[in-house]
């Protein structure tokens, strides 16, 4: 199995920038779709933004015009670019990858996670 590893992660101040990376240790070529999630403490994981094979992008409402994903087969790479970051968006972040199942996106390889903190 390919192995995901998320990097970029940092404490920052509200309004900063990062960018997430996740680095495959294999072709990424093949996933369907991939995405960024997060999980704060005492707070459900969500689905922070998503990316398919074809370039198709959706964004959770809380980062729209904020964030931006994007992947680099290439590279066997996955990006998350965060701008304008608020306290909010402090949480463990987690990329993942996978296979569509009807419409949905069904992921299946997980990678460790990177802490973002943005102190306000």
């Amino acid at each position: 199995q390919v192995q995901l590893v998320e990097s970029g992660g940092d404490s920052v101040q509200a309004g900063g920038s990062l960018r997430l990376s996740c680095t495959a240790s294999g072709d990424i070529k093949g996933y369907h779709c991939m995405g960024w999630f997060r999980q704060a403490p005492g707070k459900e994981r969500e689905r922070v933004a998503r990316i398919t094979n074809y370039g198709s992008t959706a964004y959770a409402d809380s980062v729209k015009g904020r964030f931006t994903i994007s992947r680099d087969n290439a590279k066997n790479t996955l990006y998350l670019q965060m701008t304008s970051l608020k306290p909010e968006d402090t949480a463990m972040y987690s990329c993942a990858a996978g296979f569509f199942r009807g419409a949905a996106c069904s992921y299946n390889n997980w990678g460790q996670g990177t802490q973002v903190t943005v102190s306000s």
